[in-house]
């Protein structure tokens, strides 16, 4: 049976440096033999988080549903029918963008807190998926975990979507041009991390 592999790009635009480095990872992941499908969310309808915790309130090990009617239950039923998952987004203002944070703000569901509960608890500590994780920024790409949350919050999210970091791309000085394009150094990394994945 053929592996699948999701990436979700929390880019705000087609083309640019993370939509290219994901799209390299799946390339890799394609020769072999992957099947592979790319989410923006940049083209999803995700409503905010409205802290209204119902999706956190019934025990058990499955995700608790959304009562908010958007494309949030598409994009989880992807992402749980895959075997791995590329997440990506670019630094802004030293975390991940206002597009990604939306959607993961979203995965509270993954958590069991009912009222009077302290703190919120994880449903399900399995990971079956394998993740790699991309950022990019205008300083070097060392910098992202050393002076960004975007390392942080990708692992967070990761694991929040029943994921293990299988590995990490920092890709760094990505501002300097309007239209960045990978390098090729940066594209073979990419490939050969998709690779992990099939």
């Amino acid at each position: 049976m053929r592996r699948k592999v999701v990436g979700l790009v929390g880019s705000y635009r087609k083309g640019g440096t993370i939509d290219s480095a994901v799209e390299a990872i799946l390339a890799g992941a394609r020769e072999q033999g992957a099947e592979t499908k790319t989410i923006y969310l940049r083209e999803q309808h995700i409503e905010f988080c409205n802290n209204c915790r119902a999706c956190t309130q019934q025990p058990g090990a499955e995700r608790g549903k959304c009562l908010q009617e958007d494309d949030l239950e598409s994009i989880l039923t992807e992402i749980e029918s895959a075997e791995a998952v590329v997440l990506g987004s670019p630094v802004n203002y030293y975390n991940l963008t206002a597009l990604f944070r939306q959607f993961m703000e979203r995965l509270l569901g993954y958590t069991y807190w009912p009222w009077g509960q302290a703190a919120p608890h994880t449903r399900n500590h399995m990971r079956p998926r394998k993740a790699i994780l991309v950022a990019s920024t205008a300083m070097p790409g060392f910098c992202i975990p050393l002076f960004t949350g975007a390392s942080k919050a990708l692992q967070i999210a990761a694991g929040s979507l029943g994921a293990r970091t299988v590995g990490k791309m920092w890709i760094g000085l990505s501002s300097r041009e309007q239209h960045p394009t990978l390098s090729a150094r940066n594209r073979a990394r990419a490939r050969r991390l998709g690779m992990k994945l099939a």
